[in-house]
């Protein structure tokens, strides 16, 4: 195999060659990688390069590196700001994963007295409810469960959201005045579990979601993610 190390920092050809095997799936969760001295003489690098390549995807958390044992490649564990709200095919594509998406619902519901009250509807006013598995390498990561006002946001429910998510149409339509979250532990039902291919014992995280735009509900959503799948983290600076 003849490596090409011109054009960039060698450790960064070397975390390509690596994210491309992930990424394509030739190389699965808990498979052992190249050693580094395996890898100094593919690329015929130092043991620093190769060091610093495996490092940096170890910290990224793509790799598992174990003393005395090997390096290998991590389980799938998507990670997210609580207090954020970001579109989740660019957080995917960030990590330099193939993003997808399964459209399961995106009809027009009557509103029942508990939603009315939610959403500050009036009983009986149709709204649009859309429900989409979104997936990171084919791998179910987020069940969104969302009620849209298209009096606040037209066209929603025309589009084409195996293409764009709600994310991307809701912020051009409606930007966000305020945003309210709500995060809870849970025992998903059987569908949810099926629809996120959860294991019998797993439980599921759920962020619920209320977002305003001009003093109105614009949209709630709840986000139902697989527990060994999905983890929230944050940083702030108290004032």
């Amino acid at each position: 195999m003849t490596v090409d190390l011109q054009s960039e920092p060698l450790y960064r050809k070397i975390k390509k060659h690596i994210l491309d095997r992930i990424d394509s799936g030739e190389w699965v969760a808990s498979m052992r990688v190249p050693s580094e001295n395996e890898l100094v003489k593919e690329f015929s690098v130092s043991r620093m390069t190769t060091n610093r390549a495996l490092r940096e995807l170890t910290d990224e958390g793509y790799l598992i590196r174990i003393a005395g044992v090997g390096t290998f490649v991590a389980e799938l564990k998507a990670k997210s700001n609580p207090l954020e709200i970001h579109n989740i095919a660019d957080e995917i594509r960030a990590r330099h994963h193939k993003y997808s998406a399964e459209v399961l619902a995106c009809e027009p519901v009557k509103a029942n007295e508990k939603i009315a009250t939610f959403m500050n509807v009036e009983v009986g006013h149709t709204l649009t409810h859309s429900m989409i598995v979104h997936m990171e390498q084919g791998i179910p990561i987020q069940l969104e469960d969302r009620l849209v006002n298209e009096d606040i946001v037209p066209g929603y429910g025309q589009q084409d959201f195996s293409e764009n998510t709600p994310y991307e149409y809701l912020i051009k339509m409606a930007p966000l005045q305020k945003v309210e979250h709500v995060v809870k532990a849970i025992i998903p039902t059987p569908s949810i579990k099926s629809l996120l291919d959860m294991s019998e014992e797993e439980a599921c995280l759920l962020i619920e979601r209320r977002t305003w735009t001009k003093g109105r509900v614009a949209s709630t959503a709840k986000l139902y993610h697989p527990g060994s799948r999905y983890e929230l983290s944050g940083l702030f600076k108290p004032e």
